[in-house]
């Protein structure tokens, strides 16, 4: 009987150990397989990165029952935490809660209806997934009866290339190219910036943090390179901003690029990377402007899922944004210009393949407005719909803060929306709370 298996759930970062806590509160059987050797392997990755959300709002509800008896201290609400404070203090203790149902060290490398490949019809909707996972002990078939894909988009960095495919010489050069923000602390990472001509590439969060610590490097110079027209709203909302960390970062980062310390390329979508005779690189964009003698590039344009595990799972994507096709208007950003976010669970988040869920940052495919609220409130949902508990999956309320900006990404040469600041609409989706 397929009620008998267990759930699986792919990632043990905050939303696929969110979704195994409700399983647990629920008293369902359930694994979470996880590739990296802890709880948050990818969070930990971007340690040094203070979060623009408090812990208030980083902790799920469930997880708090299950981290409450363990014995658990709950962190000041009021606090930000680092990645790093975020995966020790909360990610960490939470997967030891949870005992040995959280395996690491384990990669699934695909999902499939057991004995089905994507074609066959005959059967499908009675049998069980079966998730192939490689590990220490070898390769494993775990059946499932159903699965939470829950594992992010943090391998998936979008390429410095303005088509979104790598520039030409992008891969050659990968030597002095970097996707993630520096940590500048690090005295080795720190001099391998300093004193050098260094282009920033995106416009999110990342980007400004990347900016506003590179600013502080005496005798580097910092070139950033904006893809639309103008910088419009790249600085966020300010004091608009219902996240008043996320709003400060933007200010600090205007403050900087407005002192001139920044020279801001606007209009460039990147071609080419090629190697001058001195060394350095030359970036050259579609149009044929070029930046010139350039030693290190950091790009920070956003992720994209990797959904390469999924080919024998019957899927229902947007062709535009990669994300469930019922949840891709309600975040689309050439839709909705303030990043505006309904609420929204189970029902939207469900694939043909009954029983397989997105959820966390994959769910959003290559939209970029998710908070870690958002995924928590995905995956109770979720688990109620598995569950049975129809009533409660369809339940869903989510209340988003602010950002005090208008202006979607999908805006390319067209004028940026104007307004005074405030949002169009409703309560507008966030940036997740990474670097």
């Amino acid at each position: 009987m397929t009620a008998d298996l267990p759930v699986v759930v792919i990632g043990a970062g905050p939303i696929g150990l969110a979704a195994a806590a409700n399983l647990h509160n629920r008293g369902i059987d359930f694994i979470v397989l996880e590739s990296g050797t802890t709880a948050g392997a990818a969070v930990r990755e971007w340690d040094h990165i203070r979060l623009f959300s408090p812990w208030s709002q980083l902790i799920d509800p469930e997880a708090a029952k299950v981290l409450a008896e363990a014995g658990w201290s709950e962190p000041d609400p009021r606090r930000y935490p680092t990645g790093g404070t975020w995966a020790s203090d909360y990610l960490q203790p939470l997967a030891d809660a949870l005992g040995g149902a959280v395996h690491y060290g384990a990669t699934v490398t695909g999902v499939a209806k057991r004995g089905r490949d994507l074609i066959v019809d005959s059967g499908r909707d009675d049998a069980p997934f079966t998730v192939h996972v490689d590990s220490a002990g070898g390769e494993q078939r775990i059946h499932a009866r159903a699965v939470i894909d829950c594992s992010g988009t943090w391998s998936g960095a979008n390429p410095l290339g303005g088509d979104g495919l790598p520039a030409v010489g992008e891969r050659a050069e990968s030597q002095r190219i970097t996707y993630r923000v520096p940590d500048l602390q690090d005295h080795s990472i720190r001099a391998r910036y300093a004193g050098t001509h260094v282009v920033v590439a995106g416009t999110g969060v990342s980007a400004k943090t990347a900016l506003v610590n590179l600013a502080d490097l005496d005798g580097t110079t910092v070139s950033w390179l904006v893809r639309r027209p103008t910088t419009g709203n790249a600085f966020g909302g300010g004091e608009n901003d219902e996240l008043a960390e996320r709003g400060a970062l933007g200010a600090r980062a205007q403050k900087v690029v407005e002192s001139g310390r920044v020279d801001t390329v606007t209009g460039f979508r990147t071609a080419a990377v090629e190697t001058q005779s001195n060394g350095q690189l030359t970036l050259t964009s579609f149009d044929g402007e070029s930046v010139p003698d350039v030693d290190e590039v950091i790009v920070l344009t956003g992720f994209r899922p990797d959904l390469s595990i999924l080919t024998e799972v019957r899927l229902d994507l947007d062709f535009v944004l990669q994300a469930p096709r019922d949840l891709a208007p309600l975040i689309d950003p050439n839709v909705h210009s303030c990043g505006t976010v309904y609420p929204h669970g189970a029902k939207e988040l469900a694939q043909p393949d009954a029983g397989f869920y997105l959820a966390g940052m994959k769910s959003y495919g290559r939209a970029t407005s998710f908070l870690a609220m958002t995924g928590f409130e995905q995956v109770r949902s979720v688990v109620a719909e598995i569950a049975g508990d129809h009533e409660s999956a369809a339940r869903v309320e989510l209340t988003l803060p602010d950002s005090g900006v208008c202006g979607g990404s999908g805006l390319f040469d067209e004028a940026e929306a104007s307004g005074d600041g405030g949002c169009c609409g409703a309560p507008a989706g966030a940036d997740v709370a990474t670097p």
